[in-house]
């Protein structure tokens, strides 16, 4: 065999991104100048945590970091996947951070995966656990997941900054994923939610669920927040509370919006100490998040704008068909991701501003990835 050709690349945005389509791309990548000036250089706790995990779950996958952490080589394996695994999270960043290219890189694993999960499972950064199962699992079945076999169990909650949750993913694996014509979102017709409070009152979760629904009543008579109260053991290590709401509309699209209100990490509040003691009260919560939810109603699309890049990511890796979204407004995430799929698996996407409604209409023909690993049954 020949030496690897590197595929060189700079600076430390949407690394994950990176390494995912690294990984079903078979490209060797050679990222530099990772946070070279920032005061703390180099890769993150969270992004080594990562690389970690992609060792876990990949056999042959070599990984070079140089002593400053702002050199990385990563050179993929195969994605075996494997049952009862277990990987930690760490508590720089959510469990959140690590499942969607997780969910991703599974479905294409050799054997499917089942792993815990161990760390923050709500904060402000990434989407919660909640929504994964709300919004995400519904979303995957349109490209052809089956529903058997994917699964999330959330064991404890865990609030920033102490962590302590921990959740169960399986992931089933596909042959090959199906391209769709999504561009009708429907009309809402029905909100559904969950809060959930860790060591904290819980009437924390009532006053939450009080205020969410005084927005949305006035809109639609069917909206139902559930509430998840924990304690002991089950509640983690931090107090914390938060609220995930979902919009299902009449063509069975899924929007989501969610937020978590626990205290900051030390170093985020170093020098803050009045800052640390204000929290946002529940009631604010309630309405902050129904209103967001009800801004990425207005936007139109057929998801909301955190699942822009895993849509236009799996309409990339459809067999080599058309397939047709619509969304709202671009989000930088979305149009960063439109870049990397170019860059690593040379499918260009046909992008249609549509005047009346404010939307944008994506096409593209996909790259045809097969799973080899697994048989045709």
């Amino acid at each position: 065999m020949g030496k690897s050709s590197y595929k060189r690349l700079t600076g430390s945005q949407n690394l994950r991104q990176r390494l995912v389509l690294a990984t079903l791309s078979a490209t060797p990548v050679l990222i530099e100048d990772i946070r070279t000036d920032d005061t703390w250089p180099g890769l993150r706790r969270h992004e080594v945590s990562f690389l970690r995990l992609l060792e876990k779950i990949c056999d042959d996958c070599a990984v070079e970091i140089n002593e400053t952490g702002t050199k990385l080589k990563f050179k993929p394996g195969i994605v075996m996947g494997g049952r009862n695994l277990v990987h930690d999270c760490g508590l720089t960043r959510s469990i959140g951070y690590f499942l969607e290219p997780l969910i991703v890189l599974g479905l294409f694993a050799k054997k499917p995966i089942s792993i815990k999960l161990k760390g923050i499972t709500n904060d402000s950064k990434d989407p919660s656990v909640d929504t994964f199962r709300s919004t995400t699992f519904p979303m995957l079945k349109r490209f052809g997941v089956p529903s058997e076999g994917l699964e999330l169990k959330i064991e404890n909650r865990g609030s920033p900054p102490l962590g302590g949750g921990e959740v169960l993913l399986a992931i089933p694996v596909v042959q090959s994923l199906t391209a769709v014509k999504w561009t009708d979102e429907g009309m809402v017709k029905r909100i559904r939610g969950v809060t959930f409070s860790t060591r904290v009152s819980s009437q924390f979760e009532n006053t939450m669920v009080f205020a969410a629904r005084g927005i949305f009543n006035s809109f639609l008579p069917d909206v139902h927040i559930f509430t998840d109260h924990r304690a002991g053991v089950h509640a983690g290590n931090s107090p914390g509370y938060g609220i995930s709401l979902v919009a299902e509309t009449t063509s069975g699209c899924c929007l989501s919006a969610d937020t978590a209100i626990s205290y900051a990490h030390e170093e985020a509040t170093a020098g803050l100490e009045d800052e640390k003691k204000e929290l946002m009260p529940p009631d604010e919560v309630g309405v902050q998040i129904a209103s967001v939810l009800l801004g990425e109603i207005e936007q139109g699309g057929v998801v909301d704008s955190t699942h822009q890049g895993l849509l236009f990511l799996l309409c990339a890796l459809c067999p080599q068909d058309v397939s047709k979204v619509r969304v709202g407004r671009l989000s930088p995430y979305g149009i960063e991701t439109l870049r990397h799929i170019k860059d690593f698996l040379g499918v260009q996407f046909v992008i249609t501003a549509d005047p009346t409604t404010g939307t944008v209409m994506l096409k593209c023909v996909g790259c045809g990835l097969k799973n080899l690993s697994r048989k045709v049954s």
